[in-house]
């Protein structure tokens, strides 16, 4: 492990390996390299800043962490289907040195600091729900796959929106995992081992029931699709594609809304479809067919509902439909991925129904913000060029995601902000790579 002092990483920022390690994390936009330059030496004054010895006496390395985005699979993960999601270009950062004291020290920007102690990693009483709670849990679990603990001193900060559906929450609890692996010199540990050990913190110390796909793209980086046909054994496969190349952007539309009171309808949908998978003599739906939902349509409708039925026609279309932009995406042909992203879109719009909750009918953000979309498409004079676009995560509230040819991104983010409000819309690109050291 090479520690470096402030001094020599502030150096290193202006030289040429900083810059293409920049583009390789974030792009090659105008503007993007000075304003990462400009990021990172207000991270390394906020560590000069509040660990001042540690500074001088051992140095700080730099890490960083993507944020993650769905791209196909809306809500087949908890029926055991697939999903395919990305790494996206805003990370959590942090400056970060070992300790001796076994203190995980972390001063985030926006947030009071924390402090947890390795030494006594049980649950607190009062702490459920709390950042502290995910490091303690990360390093919970890390203590009892055999890891040897330590403390560290971190400074971080975030360019992942919070409340974008851009699991900022996972790329925290997988930068732990990788400043600790660094800075301990752990034996390595590989991304889906990470991906759990960050579940699990959420699941168990946090109180989350969270699944595993954003840990796992946070790990990766990239496209990546995961197949839940085996819950305890899920199947990670790096997609091989650059998205560079595309001549696309990716938008995050921020619709508006609170996410507040739709536990009900996040649950209604696994429920359903799992009702129907029980009707057919199962328990979740991935083992049968969308032809056995066809050809049972009137039994099921009786015994279920037509809304779990609509759900389960959805789970299946949507679960191919990852295999086929997987299939897209490494042939090249990125036209035919945005036909199944717009596929896509139309299903959970039109089947899943996760537009808008039905007990607020009224509120229509993400309905809104698709139909809008399609307008803009349609109106555009002259190019040549397709458009996608479709439910963001959850849904019921919160956002859609869209890929828009670059040369025309700031016309549609201009229209956009015009319905939604100014800073509603976040561009975002595919980063190659998940949670690493950068320098």
């Amino acid at each position: 492990m090479v520690m470096s002092s402030i001094q020599q990483l502030r150096t290193l920022l202006s030289l040429a390996p900083a810059e293409a390690r920049f583009v390789e994390l974030y792009g090659s936009q105008p503007g993007a390299l000075s304003a990462q330059r400009q990021r990172y030496a207000g991270l390394l004054d906020c560590f000069q800043s509040q660990f001042p010895e540690l500074a001088a006496v051992h140095g700080v390395r730099l890490f960083s962490t993507p944020g993650r985005t769905e791209v196909g699979g809306n809500h087949t993960d908890h029926n055991a289907g697939r999903v395919l999601a990305a790494a996206v270009n805003r990370d959590v950062l942090a400056a970060a040195s070992s300790t001796r004291d076994g203190l995980v020290t972390i001063c985030s920007e926006g947030y009071p600091p924390l402090q947890v102690d390795t030494r006594s990693l049980g649950m607190v009483d009062g702490e459920r729900g709390t950042t502290p709670s995910l490091v303690r849990g990360v390093c919970a679990r890390l203590q009892q796959l055999g890891y040897p603990l330590g403390g560290f001193a971190a400074c971080m900060t975030s360019s992942i929106p919070t409340g974008a559906g851009l699991s900022s929450s996972a790329a925290f609890e997988v930068q732990v995992i990788t400043i600790l692996e660094h800075l301990l010199q752990l034996e390595p540990i590989d991304p889906l081992t990470k991906a759990q050990i960050a579940r699990f913190a959420e699941n168990e110390y946090f109180g989350k029931p969270c699944g595993l796909m954003d840990q796992t793209t946070c790990a990766v980086g990239g496209f990546v699709t995961i197949d839940f046909q085996d819950f305890q054994h899920p199947v990670v496969h790096k997609v091989d594609y650059d998205f560079a190349s595309s001549g696309y952007a990716m938008v995050i539309v921020e619709t508006g809304g609170s996410h507040a009171d739709l536990t009900e309808d996040y649950a209604s949908v696994q429920q359903e479809m799992r009702n129907v998978a029980r009707a057919l003599g199962g328990q979740v739906l991935r083992p049968f067919s969308r032809e056995q939902v066809v050809e049972n349509m009137g039994a099921l409708k009786s015994a279920v509902n037509e809304r779990a039925v609509l759900r389960a026609l959805h789970f299946f279309a949507d679960n191919q439909r990852v295999i086929d932009q997987v299939q897209a995406l490494e042939a090249g042909c990125f036209p035919r991925f945005l036909e199944l992203v717009n596929a896509s879109g139309a299903s959970s719009w039109m089947l899943l129904q996760n537009g808008y909750s039905p007990r607020c009918p009224t509120n229509q953000g993400i309905t809104l913000a698709q139909a809008a979309t399609r307008e803009w498409a349609e109106r555009r004079p002259g190019s040549a060029l397709p458009a996608a676009w479709r439910v963001h995560g959850g849904g019921f509230a919160g956002t859609i995601q869209a890929f828009i040819p670059q040369q025309e991104l700031e016309d549609y983010i201009e229209f956009m902000e015009g319905i939604f409000g100014a800073g509603a819309c976040y561009p975002v690109l595919i980063r190659t790579l998940g949670s690493t050291p950068v320098f």
